[in-house]
């Protein structure tokens, strides 16, 4: 259990990769390598260095990737809370079709990071990169499929009350994958910060249990099916999660998104067209729904494109913390939208997640997450690229290089990344 709550542990890689950046060229036209190389003999390396200039309990609160991390956070779940309106309009039109719904927003995906991908890297390059990492963003891309379509699918059976409990097996698995795969070891605050927006969330759900908002006529049988389906989907998102921060924080994001949305068009398609034909044919089409579709494949692709960011700088496991504010924002719209009237607890339950949020990174350095510990204790495996820690590394170093005799208290100052 020490080991599980130990402080700021960093794995020590016993051998550096080659460092490269968000650029197919993996070349000695990386401006910050040479500064940044790490010295095996010596045990400080520059992310140490910077980690040194803001000592103390609250030192992370003092640098702007935690409130851009807070609000990123945040806009994903708004972000996400749109989709879920515009699932329920289209449904409440007649429209459910689960698999397909989601099929354009991997289109979407697809044409806009493939052809800059195959662009980067050159057609030759791109399928080197296909047939050695391609089986891997295969079982990327089904993961992610797999969570989306059953989390729908389990709104069909169960009760919205024992689908979002049994959403939090999403952090389980992060946690768990996480500590086991990716050798993350969390801090004491931490755990104690995701027990609290826990806690908010169960708020939450008590609130809708006594309004009765969580209601719904189901019959045993088919709760525990959709029971069932909400656990199996809540396994994927984990898996997908913590396979997607591993991915974006060794790769340029345009080639993860890109990967993943192509297998994931295959995948979703097929499926589409082998579960949802019958509720396709049955299906109201209008040019309402048409934009609901178009709202919700928006949105969707709105929101994949920023989470790799929110990965890079944070983790799996405060995305999906971030995430429990849903709820929340769901009312918020749905005062609007569908008439709801909100409960006095609910903003009692939004405090409660924001300040489990703010507690899980009490005692983080100035790297904070963004430090990630299976790319070695100076970053040199991972991708010089927006919001990884690797390019704050290099910045500095060069930085310092330019300006030996500078005094600058604040080593993130000069983190200015392009996309």
């Amino acid at each position: 259990m020490s080991e599980f709550l130990s402080k700021d542990k960093v794995a020590v890689q016993t051998s550096a990769a080659t460092p490269h950046d968000d650029s197919p060229s993996q070349s000695s036209k990386h401006n910050g390598a040479n500064a940044c190389e790490v010295d095996s003999s010596s045990e400080e390396v520059p992310a140490d260095q910077i980690e040194k200039k803001k000592k103390g309990f609250l030192a992370y609160f003092t640098t702007k990737e935690f409130y851009i991390i807070l609000i990123l956070g945040q806009v994903l779940a708004i972000t996400n809370t749109a989709t879920s309106t515009f699932s329920t309009l289209l449904s409440q039109k007649g429209t459910s079709i689960p698999a397909f719904q989601t099929f354009f927003n991997y289109v979407l995906l697809n044409l806009i990071f493939t052809p800059y991908t195959m662009y980067r890297y050159g057609i030759k390059g791109w399928f080197q990169m296909v047939m050695k990492h391609g089986w891997k963003y295969i079982i990327l891309a089904f993961c992610d499929v797999e969570g989306n379509y059953f989390i729908v699918l389990a709104y069909r059976y169960t009760t919205m009350l024992s689908a979002q409990l049994i959403n939090f097996w999403a952090i389980a698995v992060v946690v768990t994958l996480s500590f086991l795969f990716l050798r993350v070891r969390y801090h004491i605050t931490q755990v104690l910060g995701i027990l609290i927006c826990i806690g908010g969330m169960g708020v939450l759900i008590a609130s809708d249990h006594i309004t009765g908002t969580n209601g719904g006529d189901v019959t045993s049988g088919n709760q525990l099916k959709g029971d069932l389906f909400a656990l199996l989907g809540a396994t994927f998102y984990g898996l997908a999660n913590t396979g997607e921060e591993y991915f974006v924080s060794t790769q340029p994001v345009y080639e993860v998104l890109g990967q993943m949305a192509f297998f994931g068009m295959i995948i979703n398609g097929a499926q589409a067209g082998i579960f949802d034909r019958a509720s396709f044919r049955t299906a109201t089409w209008n040019s309402e729904i048409g934009g609901y579709l178009t709202g919700y494949t928006l949105c969707l692709a709105f929101f994949y494109c920023m989470a790799p960011l929110l990965f890079r700088l944070s983790s799996a496991a405060f995305f999906n913390i971030s995430l429990l504010t849903m709820n929340f924002w769901g009312v918020i719209i749905g005062i609007k939208v569908f008439h709801y009237t909100i409960h006095f607890m609910y903003p009692i339950a939004f405090v409660l997640i924001i300040v489990g949020q703010l507690i899980y990174f009490l005692g983080r350095r100035v790297l904070g997450e963004a430090r990630k510990p299976w790319l070695g204790k100076n970053q040199e495996r991972g991708v010089s690229g927006l919001f990884t820690a690797r390019r704050i590394i290099d910045t500095s170093a060069v930085e310092s290089n330019r300006n030996p005799n500078s005094t600058t208290n604040d080593p993130l100052a000069s983190h200015t990344s392009p996309v």
